[in-house]
């Protein structure tokens, strides 16, 4: 097979990604064209403001649930053997409530909060927590072994790997998709054979694409210096059906990820200082030993954030089509699990 030139466009995780498994093939040369890249924070920029960790959210019987799947095994090798990605293992437990059936939290987190999950068999220590030792309030729970990312770790490892195999980065800022191939966007000059869209909630507004069913769902954390002994997420809150409650401590003293809420068609880009305590309260009330039983007056803040995930309501989007004569690959949608569904669909890709 002769040399293929290929434009990733988007430098998210997914992109990153996508790139990085395009270049282990020494025949194709990729240039990654991207408005953000790792280090910038923009609303814009869904990966930055990720927690993130290893959640499989997808439905049995759905492409999802094999990308969940077949992203577990690659995650968890980094974990294991690449301290140097930012990933590291850590215990979590899942808490349900009966009450919150009706929450938007515990429809994003349906097969999560099942006693008999279709990942129970990927991870080794799956138990469901006995009733005895069920917090106040809880009606069922289950405990594993999972894993962490620091994003600001992870991202900037991924593109160093994509440097390593011979990917070239750029900043650029397309109208429409098509223009991804023009002469001079890849990095050998002439124009792209294939470009690849992973543009994220920005499929919404590109030319070519213009996907309108793309939406976010808005996600606010606060970020701590306190350390959590586990990540906790929990089905649902008292404080409205589209807050959620959910614990992370990130890989290599990257501080612990409090949230947080999911709230669809919303764009608003500034932290609620409101639904910040709330966040908090809620975090302390479900995990005491984060500031050791003394309230969140004694949590070290480090900041607040905001990240829009790219939510598309038919699912992720991952088909080929042409687009002005350039064959253009789509992989874009996975809301908030572009990191636990990453490796799949974009070896698909």
């Amino acid at each position: 097979m002769s040399e293929k030139t290929i434009v990733v466009v988007g430098a998210g995780v997914v992109g990153l990604t996508t790139a990085l498994l395009l270049t282990q093939n020494p025949k194709f040369k990729v240039t990654v064209a991207a408005k953000h890249m790792p280090g910038d924070y923009d609303i814009e920029y869904a990966s930055p403001w990720a927690g993130a960790n290893y959640m499989p959210v997808s439905v049995t019987g759905t492409p999802s649930q094999e990308w969940d799947k077949n992203t577990w095994a690659p995650l968890a090798d980094l974990a294991r053997n690449h301290p140097e990605a930012g990933v590291h293992f850590q215990k979590c437990e899942i808490y349900n409530r009966k009450k919150d059936i009706s929450s938007t939290t515990a429809a994003w987190f349906a097969e999560l909060l099942s006693p008999k999950p279709w990942f129970s068999t990927i991870f080794d220590d799956f138990c469901e927590i006995p009733k005895k030792d069920l917090k106040p309030g809880v009606d069922n729970a289950t405990r594993f072994t999972s894993v962490c990312i620091n994003t600001a770790i992870y991202l900037p490892w991924l593109v160093s790997q994509c440097l390593k195999n011979g990917a070239v980065f750029k900043r650029a800022v397309f109208k429409h998709i098509s223009d991804a191939a023009a002469p001079g966007v890849h990095h050998l000059g002439g124009a792209a054979d294939l470009v690849v869209n992973c543009t994220g909630l920005s499929a919404s507004k590109l030319g070519g694409v213009m996907d309108k069913t793309v939406i976010p769902a808005r996600g606010q954390i606060t970020i701590v210096r306190n350390v959590a002994p586990s990540m906790y997420s929990l089905s649902g809150t008292d404080d409205g059906p589209d807050e959620a409650c959910y614990i992370m401590t990130r890989a290599a003293g990257g501080g612990t990820i409090l949230g947080g809420c999911y709230q669809k068609a919303n764009w608003e880009s500034q932290p609620d200082p409101s639904l910040a305590t709330r966040i908090m309260k809620r975090c302390v009330d479900i995990c005491p030993e984060l500031t050791g039983g003394r309230g969140i007056e004694h949590l070290d803040v480090i900041r607040h954030g905001v990240g829009l995930r790219p939510v598309r309501e038919a699912g992720a989007r991952i088909e080929k089509e042409k687009i002005n004569g350039v064959w253009t690959v789509h992989n874009y949608g996975h809301g908030g699990a572009g990191v636990s569904n990453q490796k799949h669909p974009s070896r698909l890709s």
